[in-house]
């Protein structure tokens, strides 16, 4: 007989995506659950999740300005109407249990399933959980963290699990060694050169772009290849600022692109990466063992991008440039020593890589049989 598993976790990558590895890990792991998704229709898991295959709800979720608004009075009264919605989906749906990611949309959800006293699990990506987690955690029966450190940051520490930052198959189950030169020529790349890659999200990191494009005609004699991501927001300005980079002349080959599709392919072809500090970046790039150059998004909630950076950093698996001190001379003197020397990137490499938690998704998704299990014998 089929039990419905409610999943929440909507608005960006770094919740749908985690959320989606858990579902699918599930599936597999007792064909008997099916992953049912809670989420909204003008977020991004409209349309991961039902390509992904898995049926998804969509409610009305109320969003919390970040400042004192007069938009705060309408708040109380939508979140009740989306706990509302949530258990009578969870009711329609026959749910026995919820796993809940973070984002505005997982609060209604884990606050329905403890109405109904279902048991609950809730996974946080970042080193410092989000606010909708925090409140959950209250009530829930398993915490599920990616970082050791963060246990301590919840009121219910006993009750959080360690099991890393769940990511997406086409990562998890990547080998880059067999498949480098491939991906190399599908960017136009020289297949046996070193290559950096810089992105910074969809919607680019102007930082990291700026760095990159100053940075051209002084790698010296550095034999490198670069593929930056833009961001699609940037990439006209980008662009225009390469092309005037390479009307110096000098610098390394460049393939400069405003998003790459295939982040698999991407992770690839890199010997080291260049990139912002989210959950989901660390997570996919421990788990290929990939040595990175992190430069936080300084307006991250609560700095949590900071936090993720130190524990990688400390654990010896990437450096971490503030935003503030990034310029072509910072991104130089960390990236140079790395590309000039490959015993350190290995190294690096290998810290990384015993950092990350390839097996994240079913360590979270086996929380769930193993709750419904103990609620059984209860």
């Amino acid at each position: 007989m089929t039990r419905t598993v409610l999943f929440a976790g909507g608005g960006t990558a770094g919740h749908v995506f985690p959320a989606i590895a858990v579902a699918q890990a599930l599936q597999a792991m007792d064909p008997d659950l099916e992953p049912v998704f809670i989420g909204a229709a003008d977020r991004l898991e409209a349309r991961l999740v039902p390509a992904a295959g898995f049926r998804l709800h969509t409610i009305e979720t109320p969003s919390i300005p970040r400042r004192l608004s007069p938009k705060l009075l309408r708040v109380p009264g939508a979140l009740r109407r989306s706990v509302a919605r949530c258990v009578e989906l969870a009711a329609e749906e026959h749910a026995v249990a919820a796993v809940t990611f973070g984002g505005y949309v997982s609060f209604p959800v884990a606050r329905a399933a403890m109405r109904l006293g279902l048991p609950l699990v809730i996974h946080e990506q970042n080193a410092v959980p989000g606010l909708a987690n925090r409140l959950a955690s209250r009530w829930a029966d398993r915490i599920a963290v990616s970082v050791p450190g963060s246990a301590d940051r919840f009121r219910r520490a006993e009750r959080c699990a360690v099991t890393g930052n769940p990511v997406r198959q086409d990562i998890a189950t990547l080998d880059r060694d067999s498949l480098q030169v491939e991906a190399r020529e599908r960017f136009g790349l020289e297949p046996d050169r070193p290559t950096l890659l810089v992105f910074g999200g969809s919607q680019g990191a102007r930082s990291l772009n700026r760095a990159i494009v100053a940075s051209h005609p002084r790698w010296g004699d550095q034999t490198l290849q670069v593929l930056h991501a833009t961001g699609r927001v940037t990439h006209e300005a980008t662009a225009t600022a390469w092309a005037q980079a390479r009307e110096q002349g000098g610098g390394p080959k460049v393939k400069v692109l405003d998003f790459i599709e295939s982040m698999a392919d991407a992770y690839a072809a890199a010997d080291l990466v260049v990139c912002r500090a989210g959950a989901t970046s660390i997570a996919e790039l421990t788990a290929l063992g990939i040595p990175s150059i992190l430069v936080p998004y300084p307006h991250a909630t609560a700095d949590h991008q900071t936090e993720n950076a130190r524990a990688l950093e400390r654990a010896g698996g990437a450096i971490m440039i503030r935003d503030d001190d990034l310029d072509a001379d910072a991104l130089l003197a960390a990236c140079l020593p790395l590309l000039r020397e490959p015993e350190r990137r290995h190294a690096m490499a290998g810290a990384a890589r015993a950092f990350g938690r390839p097996d994240a998704a079913d360590n979270v998704a086996r929380l769930v049989p193993t709750l419904l299990d103990e609620r059984s014998a209860s």
